[in-house]
């Protein structure tokens, strides 16, 4: 799939720092939940940002949209500075900006129909006023994510998990918007209605030519949907490749150890493939590591990982990675048993 070359979105070294204290008398501390982030997406690209619970994916997501106030960086959407709008400008992106959550439940209120959730952006926006016009848009809206005309009238409780998820996708279409922030969308979902979902957004996104920036922990998952995928972890990006790259040539040992748990149909090539286990349990964002971030938990790690804070290069072309050892991970690895 081809791109045009100038991003829908651009993050810039986007910072959001949160006070926390260690108990009722403990020490303040900062939490550093997005701790410098850069990147850019393309019109009609999907991009996956991958990571454990707790990297910080979810408020990147939320800084993308502006609905948290960023620390320090930017955001530009089609090269416009999002924080510097006012409110008219912001109010006005909100319709090119949707969200879908990742509980479908509870991102619907259970008080209001169908009819009237997929309404709402349009009273908010003074979209589709006309009646007629209105009706045939929310028939058109329920007709592509493959729900009845009957469905209007139902409430959220009266659907499956899979049917709800459907109703959010197509309220986040509501106003044709170009970007759409997805955050989990089926994790909440059975396996089988999870490809569903999935094959559902995929053929949304050719219809509607939309760009999507997609937030998962499955590496399943965003292979099948993503373009480009960015790897998170403690509130820094750790790689960041192309979907089929990253699968075949991970530069960064987290990405490498992640991949290696990812099951793979193939019950003898199974059995073969070596496992990676990370060692010790995600460090605390309260006091995370010095140097590089990973080094506690990293079989290549050498003295000086300790210590120097690794910047995000290029370490092949179009392939940027957080670690200048794994390229070199045989003599890493006699290091790294020497170091320890």
């Amino acid at each position: 799939m081809k791109h045009a070359e100038t991003p829908l979105l651009e993050v810039r070294n986007l910072k959001k720092h949160f006070h926390a204290r260690e108990g009722m008398f403990g020490e303040a501390k900062t939490v550093r939940a997005v701790d410098g982030v850069s990147f850019s997406i393309k019109p009609r690209e999907s991009f996956g940002l991958v990571g454990e619970s707790g990297c910080g994916k979810s408020t990147l997501g939320r800084l993308v949209l502006a609905l948290e106030k960023a620390t320090e960086g930017d955001v530009f959407f089609e090269g416009k500075p999002v924080y510097g709008m006012a409110k008219p400008e912001l109010r006005a992106l909100r319709r090119q900006m949707q969200v879908i959550f990742q509980d479908p439940f509870s991102s619907l209120d259970p008080r209001m129909t169908v009819r009237q959730i997929l309404e709402e952006p349009f009273e908010i926006h003074g979209a589709y006023p006309e009646p007629r016009e209105r009706s045939k848009r929310l028939h058109y809206l329920l007709d592509v994510v493959g729900l009845a005309q009957a469905h209007l009238e139902r409430f959220p409780h009266e659907f499956s998990g899979g049917q709800r998820q459907r109703v959010g996708i197509a309220r986040a279409l509501a106003l044709n918007p170009k970007l759409i922030v997805a955050d989990e969308p089926v994790s909440a979902l059975d396996v089988s209605i999870q490809a569903q979902i999935l094959n559902l957004l995929k053929d949304l996104q050719k219809e509607f030519h939309l760009t999507y920036l997609f937030i998962s922990h499955d590496f399943s998952v965003v292979r099948h949907l993503c373009d480009r995928v960015a790897v998170m972890y403690l509130g820094r990006l750790v790689e960041l490749t192309d979907s089929e790259t990253l699968f075949n040539d991970p530069q960064h040992p987290y990405t490498e150890a992640l991949l290696s748990a990812v099951p793979v149909p193939d019950p003898e090539l199974e059995r073969k493939r070596k496992r990676i286990l990370l060692t010790g349990d995600l460090p605390s964002p309260l006091d995370p590591p010095s140097g590089c971030h990973f080094h506690p938990r990293c079989s290549y790690a050498v003295p000086s990982c300790k210590t120097k804070d690794p910047p995000f290069d290029e370490a092949k072309r179009r392939h940027w990675a957080a670690c200048p050892v794994l390229p070199f991970k045989e003599k890493a690895s006699a290091a790294a048993l020497t170091a320890r």
